[in-house]
């Protein structure tokens, strides 16, 4: 493949799997809903793992392909995307008011997730059972964030308030033919297996072609290309002011990301971490006390503090790439 062919490829991968997101979100809120799951459990669960859905394959197949730097790399690169540029761009569209439970619950657990990750790989591998201890983590995350949801939901009587417009969608076509949704999950999925393989391919070819390490590759053009569907969603609920779905949405996939995407990969197959190293995921980290230190403070997100994330991720792209 030419550099031309490669980057045509990764482009057509990431339109693939936003197209299959999308369809795996609609078509699997539509069947939760027909069996009786409550809205606010679907937006969740199922929305919040669609989003996620483009790094989990393009990790998994990474995982088992041998490509641990892109596997590695997608993950703490869309991890600082999330923060330095999804974050950012939020603060600096509309500033809003932050939600005290983010600050003390999710906030806490994301740094606690990417801790954990720096020690793991610590011996530059991520085994099996750190994968299996990952999943474990993502499954108590998920079932108590239900749980507390849905008792504020009894307490506020207000489950419909901000429910993501995914799940609005398809409460309003939950009568809709079941074919159609089970079309939806299965056409979603095959797009993702396959758009992810285009993706792959062509990161692989890039980084073989400009002479970078896969990890770089990982790091920059795959994390954005699998951070656009968070991208996305926080632009539009910014502009409408849902700060709890804004800031939400980057925190929790951040945390979706350690437990959820890189836990299934490495049980796929133990994962070498090849070119990321100490520095960048100290820049993870970093990248996480500072959204802290600006949401915790104020009350509110404030214009500068999203400018001075935008930088900062400005500038970790430029160290990055030679």
């Amino acid at each position: 493949m030419t550099l031309t062919e490669s980057l045509l490829s990764m482009g057509g991968g990431v339109l693939l799997l936003l197209a299959g997101a999308e369809g795996l979100v609609r078509g699997a809120s539509a069947l939760a809903l027909r069996m009786g799951i409550t809205p606010l459990v679907v937006g969740l669960t199922v929305v919040a793992i669609g989003t996620s859905s483009p790094e989990l394959v393009v990790s998994v197949q990474a995982a088992l392909s041998g490509e641990g730097g892109v596997a590695i790399g997608n993950v703490v690169g869309s991890n600082i995307a999330n923060l330095g540029l999804i974050v950012g761009v939020a603060a600096v569209l509309s500033p809003m008011a932050v939600d005290q439970k983010l600050v003390r619950h999710d906030l806490p657990i994301m740094l606690l997730s990417m801790g954990v990750l720096v020690v793991f790989l610590l011996d530059g591998t991520l085994a099996r059972w750190e994968g299996g201890l990952l999943l474990a983590a993502a499954v108590a995350y998920t079932v108590n964030g239900i749980r507390t949801s849905r008792r504020e939901v009894r307490e506020a009587k207000a489950a419909e308030a901000a429910l993501p417009p995914e799940v609005a969608d398809a409460l309003a076509e939950a009568s809709v033919g079941f074919k159609r949704h089970i079309l939806l999950v299965v056409g979603g999925i095959a797009l993702l297996v396959y758009g992810a393989d285009r993706l792959l391919a062509g990161a692989v070819a890039v980084a073989s072609q400009l002479g970078v390490s896969e990890a770089v590759v990982g790091l920059t053009l795959v994390a954005l290309g699998t951070s656009l569907p968070e991208l996305a969603t926080t632009i539009v609920a910014a502009r409408r002011g849902e700060a709890e779905i804004a800031l939400g949405n980057a925190v929790g996939s951040n945390i979706f990301n350690v437990f959820s995407v890189l836990g299934p990969a490495a049980l796929a197959a133990p994962i070498r971490a090849t070119g990321v190293g100490a520095d960048v995921l100290t820049i993870m980290v970093a990248f996480g006390l500072v959204t802290l230190l600006f949401l915790f403070t104020g009350g509110r997100t404030r214009r500068w503090e999203g400018v001075v994330l935008l930088l900062g991720y400005v500038g970790y792209i430029w160290w990055l790439v030679p």
